[in-house]
Formats: structure tokens, C-alpha cells, sequence
């Protein structure tokens, strides 16, 4: 039985008080993890490194953009109505004047438009004319010239904070002349494999498990919104667990340490001694959820987060969408996702006192259970669009059912409330 746990006013989360109580149910657990954290502190990176962040300080013009008149042709820039004299470009011009100019150019002051290439005629003596073919209007003041501050004035918000940046962004606080800009920080998440029956490579021999984490972790933390702050393999004795916990990779510790195996409750079973030998506050032990149900959120005295997955490849990747995605939004400052009701195309049975979370797929506007979805099965997601959580009671066929994407599932495939259609957040 599992110790007293109450959700606090504070936002403290589930909280050891030594009575005993059924473990949180599914939607208590990602709820507790997402006010569990708060946002992380922004940083200054430069625009290369900021696509796909999320701007927390505005990008105002520094000066008028464009901050000079410019041609917006190839051509000559002009004083008068014609017949002109060419002078040397870049100089002040008189009126009767005019001198060659290129898109983009500085117009030269006194000059009163520009006259495209195709519509002017300079001769071998140093003369410009009006060509016969000219359109109307051509020498008119201000024809062909990009007015200083035409895209933004001084001071002007260019980009307001929340953005998420893309490439377009960038250029446009490059144009504005920025080098850095201030994003939220992603949370620096490590990850500790465990398991001396793990093999990473071949065919595993009888007794032995291909390792499913390693090679995609790293890939769905990035999808989570997260950065993958390093791997590390142990065995499963207490001491080597003491290890990787205290360990502070690079020099840089972590925000989050994600862990594989190790939280069920046999004497093997390691997770727990160490992080309360570490000094950790248990914020949530065991979820009332199928599978993934000996998932651990902890969090240390520095104020780094632990999250224990179950060994069993499908149960771990449960856990991980349950607690991680939501701890993971919330250090990034982004919202909470809330499950999508969709229509159930099938009938699944109750687990009484249990959420169970099943990958699907979606066909039409209908949510089918995928097959091959034990707790040790990748077969079934590997082809999901999203997953399932069927309330204890079951759901008959015909009735809603909450579903949510997975990291990687094309935005297409999950409709919105608004009737579009809605993607897992960067």
C-alpha cells in the first residue's frame, strides 16, 4: 500500500504523510507534474541557435527599417522631369541630374525618384532620356524609391515575446540588426539506463533484452520540448544507481534525470533506496494507470527532477507521456495538452481503479485500439498515431474516449476543437 498522498494548495504535489491511499489516477499524476515546475529562466542565444525557441523578450526595430531610402529598382536615380545629365553615383544631384543606381541602393539626396532601366535610354555623351515607351508616370516623386522606416519604425515590435521563432523570424531580427535574442531555455534532460541484462547491439541471447531506450530517447526528449542532456549505462546494484543519481554530467547538471528499470518494489529493485538516500522528496510513487503503473517522480534537494520509468519498453514510453511531457511543458512554459474526445471504435472492457492508455489509430473520426500493446510490445505504437486513456470504467463503442498524440505524430491526424486540426507543441 502506498503512503497518504494529497495534492497541496502550494502546488507541492502528492506529498509523503504516512497514511495510506490509492495511487493518483492518471490525470492527477499529469496534473502533478505539470505544477510540480515552474518556467525556466530565459537565455541570450544568437539567432542561429534560436529557431524553434520560444522568444521571451519582444524584437523591436532598433532603427527605421529599411533606415535608408533605397531603390527598389536598377536603374538611374533622378532630379527632374528629363532630359537628364549623368554624374557620378552617389553624389548629391542637381536638378537635371541623374546617376546609375542599383535595387537596394542608397538614393542620393535631391533625387527625386528612380527611372527602371527599361524605361530610360543613356546615350554614348552622357545624356538620359525618357525612352518613347515609357510607362506613365515613371518620373514621378517617389517612383521606384523604398522610403526610409517603409517596413517598420524605430521602436516598432517586430516580433512580440511568446513567439515561437522560425526561420523567418530570424532574418527579420537580422534585417532589424540583432545578434542574439532572449528564448525560454529548454529544460537539460539526462537519461540513466540500467540493466546488466541489456544488450545495445546483434541478437540477444536467451536471458537477455535488446536495449529499446537509448537508441530514441534522446529523439523524443528533443520532441518534448526538452535537450538531451547525455546517456549513461549501469548495471542494477544499489551502489552504481548512487552513482549515476549524484553524477552531474559535464559539469552541467541536469533539470531533469529520466531513468529506465529499477522502481518496481522487489529486493533488485534499487530506485527507491537511492533517491532517498540522495535526500530526494518522493512527489508522486505509483500511478493508478495500465501499463506504467511503478512509474516515480522525485525531486531532489538542488531542485533537480527525477523521473523513474518502468523497465517494460511500452510501459516506460506511457510513464514518460504522462509525467514527462507535462514536467517538460511546464519548464518550458508551455500549456498543459489536454486530451482530444474522440469517438471510440470499440468495445474495451473496465479495469476497475485503473486508466488504461492504449496506442490507436485513427481512422475517420474513429479511435481503434492498436494490437500487440503489451507492456514489453513496441509493435503497437510503432504504428500509433496517439494513445488512448479509457477511463476505469471501459468504453463501449460509439462513446468518446480521451486521446492524445504522441510526440511524433503528423499534426494532420488529430482534430482540434475548433475543427482544424492540432499538433504535439514545440
Amino acid at each position: 500500500m502506498l503512503a497518504q498522498a494529497s495534492f497541496t494548495d502550494s502546488h507541492e504535489g502528492f506529498v509523503v504523510s504516512g497514511e495510506p491511499r490509492h495511487a493518483p489516477s492518471w490525470a492527477e499524476a499529469r496534473e502533478l507534474a505539470y505544477q510540480c515546475a515552474g518556467p525556466l529562466p530565459s537565455s541570450k542565444v544568437t539567432l542561429g541557435e534560436a529557431i524553434g525557441r520560444t522568444l521571451t523578450s519582444p524584437v523591436t526595430a532598433q532603427r527605421n527599417l529599411p533606415h535608408y531610402a533605397s531603390s527598389a529598382m536598377d536603374g538611374w536615380a533622378i532630379n527632374g522631369s528629363g532630359p537628364w545629365i549623368l554624374t557620378t553615383a552617389g553624389l548629391p544631384l542637381s536638378p537635371g541630374e541623374a546617376s546609375v543606381i542599383a535595387t537596394g541602393g542608397l538614393v542620393p539626396t535631391a533625387a527625386s525618384a528612380v527611372l527602371r532601366k527599361e524605361s530610360g535610354h543613356a546615350s554614348a555623351d552622357g545624356h538620359l532620356s525618357l525612352r518613347h515607351d515609357a510607362k506613365p508616370g515613371e518620373t514621378l516623386p517617389g517612383r521606384h524609391i523604398r522610403p526610409a522606416g517603409e517596413e517598420a519604425a524605430a521602436g516598432e515590435v517586430l516580433i512580440p515575446a511568446g513567439t515561437l521563432l522560425n526561420p523567418a523570424h530570424i532574418a527579420l531580427a537580422a534585417v532589424a540588426g540583432h545578434d542574439h535574442v532572449q528564448v525560454q531555455r529548454k529544460p537539460r534532460v539526462a537519461v540513466v539506463l540500467t540493466g546488466s541484462e541489456v544488450v545495445t547491439s546483434g541478437e540477444p541471447a536467451p536471458g537477455q533484452v535488446r536495449d529499446a531506450f537509448g537508441p530514441q530517447l534522446d529523439a523524443v526528449i528533443s520532441q518534448l520540448g526538452g535537450e538531451p542532456g547525455g546517456q549513461r549505462r549501469i548495471g542494477d546494484s544499489y551502489e552504481e544507481w548512487m552513482a549515476a543519481l549524484g553524477r552531474v554530467p559535464d559539469g552541467v547538471p541536469p533539470d531533469v534525470t529520466i531513468t529506465t528499470g529499477g522502481t518496481g518494489k522487489s529486493g533488485a529493485d534499487h530506485f527507491r533506496d537511492a533517491i532517498v538516500a540522495l535526500g530526494d522528496r518522493l512527489l508522486l510513487d505509483e500511478i493508478a494507470m495500465r501499463p506504467g503503473h511503478p512509474a516515480v517522480l522525485a525531486e531532489l534537494p538542488d531542485g533537480r527532477f527525477v523521473i523513474g520509468l518502468p523497465g517494460n519498453p511500452l510501459a516506460a514510453m506511457m510513464a514518460l507521456m504522462t509525467l514527462g511531457e507535462p514536467l517538460l511543458a511546464a519548464m518550458g512554459s508551455r500549456p498543459l495538452r489536454a486530451a482530444v474526445l474522440m469517438t471510440s471504435g470499440a468495445d474495451i472492457d473496465p479495469d476497475p481503479g485503473r486508466t488504461r492508455l492504449m496506442p490507436c489509430t485513427r481512422i475517420h473520426d474513429l479511435a481503434f485500439p492498436a494490437s500487440r500493446t503489451g507492456p514489453g510490445m513496441m509493435r503497437g505504437l510503432a504504428w500509433a498515431d496517439g494513445y488512448m486513456a479509457v477511463p476505469p470504467e471501459g468504453v463501449a463503442a460509439g462513446a468518446p474516449v480521451p486521446v492524445l498524440p504522441l510526440p511524433w505524430t503528423a499534426p494532420i491526424n488529430f482534430p482540434d476543437q475548433s475543427g482544424g486540426y492540432a499538433g504535439w507543441p514545440a
